[in-house]
């Protein structure tokens, strides 16, 4: 159950054995490359822990079908590349009113759906509002909000008038897949613009994509991508062994590293990741209201010992919402930094001196068991009880996400530039600054990057230093694929996994 952008949660749930499997030949299929033969109509099998809950990502698909579909099957006007970029994808070009308030797009001609249908700006509208619907469950919708009207002057030409200005707009565009308006039952079929066609789903066990010949772009690198879901780290460590996977989009497993690590068959990758473990405060629910406490619990807790028992020598201390790739990242990691003494005083100082308990609401998976462990027991030491509610993640979704039906939680959260998700008081985590939200408002208004960077170093700094949840720590994004492939992403920016580049040797 991560929790992004573009999709709210996710379930990894248990896969079955079945596995496609697919030998790497030459012949008329292969091609030659300086790095040596690669096959064209090779099968690349994928091995993930997320499988999607459903394929629409506005109605809680989940972090699975973000990796699987999007800039796979799906596309947008644009795309947030593997290095953080934001480049034209739909969009052909687009231009912007000297006030900031109106954006005209002129999409790519000769764009096709899966089912055959010419891409217009129709589809665009459609798109855009769907996202914006009552009923979206997208994440997303919140920073699209400023959008006032959407005119569609012909088929090759959207424009977005907002009512006020949004710095981040274009940016947050590339989160929105553009989708057939004619479309049904996008929860179990879809009809994108992108290189693969969804070929077949079997829940629990996987979910197949083929290259799609009529794509208006450069074709895929290989013939067919199947995802194969697994119920642990485990499972899907031993299917890389066995041939069974050639890739696995993000290891959970660092115990498991050394063994691939030693093996000139496999190459681990360590890339940049943007997950944040969040031990996330019900900041309206007592006794987190209180600052002091929020503090307190924050300071108890050795983030660093946590991060070395779950990932070993991977991973870092953040200290705040913000990494490193981020434009407004700064190492806080010193303030309510490990500190028993400091813990104790704060909680007396609160009126807790002899502690008090709270129910941890914790998702069912790892790292999440693992982690409330190591809490229960570092709050412990400070007088504090904690009893562990472990929950699924649609429970999770509903009592937490939905309901703020909550003291405490375990959560994370994939996405980057998500700060700014403090500025709102009503998200579930009911942080409410007036000023943090002054700071965000501002901002996205600004005119150049250089001012939203400052503002947001504010915000940064100031929720830091109010506790407003307690980061624990930064995933490491480790990537191990066999090392006949290549062209596959390393740093995995919010759960995608392009898979339109990777190439396997024959």
């Amino acid at each position: 159950m991560r929790l992004s952008t573009s999709t709210l949660y996710v379930t990894a749930t248990t896969a079955g054995l079945a596995l496609v499997l697919t030998a790497c030949g030459g012949g008329s299929g292969a091609k030659s490359t300086s790095a040596g033969t690669w096959d064209k109509n090779a099968t690349v099998n994928v091995g993930s822990l997320y499988e999607p809950q459903n394929l629409d990502n506005t109605a809680g698909g989940g972090q699975g079908v973000t990796e699987a579909l999007n800039g796979n099957v799906y596309e947008g006007l644009f795309r947030l590349t593997d290095d953080g970029k934001v480049d034209k994808l739909l969009a052909q070009d687009y231009q912007a009113s000297a006030d900031g308030l109106t954006y005209t797009f002129t999409l790519r001609s000769g764009v096709k759906f899966h089912s055959g249908k010419e891409l217009t700006s129709a589809d665009v509208k459609y798109s855009l509002e769907k996202v914006l619907a009552d009923d979206s469950q997208s994440a997303r919708k919140s920073n699209l909000e400023v959008v006032k009207d959407i005119a569609t002057p012909d088929a090759h030409t959207v424009k977005v008038t907002l009512s006020q200005k949004s710095i981040s707009f274009v940016y947050n565009l590339s989160y929105v897949w553009i989708i057939n308006s004619e479309a049904k039952e996008l929860k179990t079929s879809e009809d994108g613009t992108g290189p693969y066609t969804l070929a077949k789903w079997t829940r629990g066990s996987a979910l197949s994509l083929n290259r799609f010949a009529g794509y208006w772009g450069d074709a895929a690198a290989n013939k067919q991508v199947v995802f194969h879901y697994y119920k642990d780290a485990t499972a899907l460590n031993n299917a890389l062994l066995t041939n069974a996977v050639d890739v696995v989009t993000s290891e959970q497993s660092p115990d498991a590293l050394a063994q691939f690590k030693s093996n000139q068959s496999y190459k681990v990758n360590d890339g940049n990741s943007t997950t944040k473990l969040l031990l996330a405060f019900n900041d309206k629910a007592k006794p987190f209201t209180d600052v002091k406490v929020r503090q307190a619990v924050s300071a108890a807790i050795d983030d660093q010992k946590l991060l070395e028992s779950v990932w070993g020598g991977y991973g870092k201390l953040i200290g705040s919402m913000v990494p490193p790739t981020d434009p407004w990242y700064e190492d806080l990691t010193k303030v309510n930094a490990y500190d028993v003494t400091k813990a104790k005083k704060l909680l007396a100082e609160a009126g807790y001196a002899k502690g008090f308990s709270f129910t941890l609401d914790t998702p069912n998976y790892d790292p999440h068991p693992t982690a409330a462990t190591f809490i229960k027991s570092q709050l412990a030491k400070v007088g504090i009880t904690v009893k562990i509610n472990t929950i699924t993640p649609d429970e999770w979704y509903t009592k937490v996400y939905k309901n703020h039906d909550f003291t405490a939680t375990l959560q994370e959260h994939v996405n980057d530039r998500d700060l700014v998700w403090y500025g709102n008081p009503d998200f579930y985590w009911g942080y409410d600054n007036k000023q943090v939200t002054q700071w965000v408002a501002q901002a996205e208004e600004a005119t150049t990057t250089a001012q939203q960077t400052e503002l947001l170093k504010k915000v940064n700094r100031q929720t830091a230093e109010d506790a407003a949840s307690d980061w624990l720590y930064l995933y490491p994004q480790i990537v191990v694929a066999n090392s006949k492939l290549s062209g596959y992403p390393l740093n995995g920016l919010n759960s995608q996994f392009y898979a339109y580049d990777i190439k396997k040797q024959g």
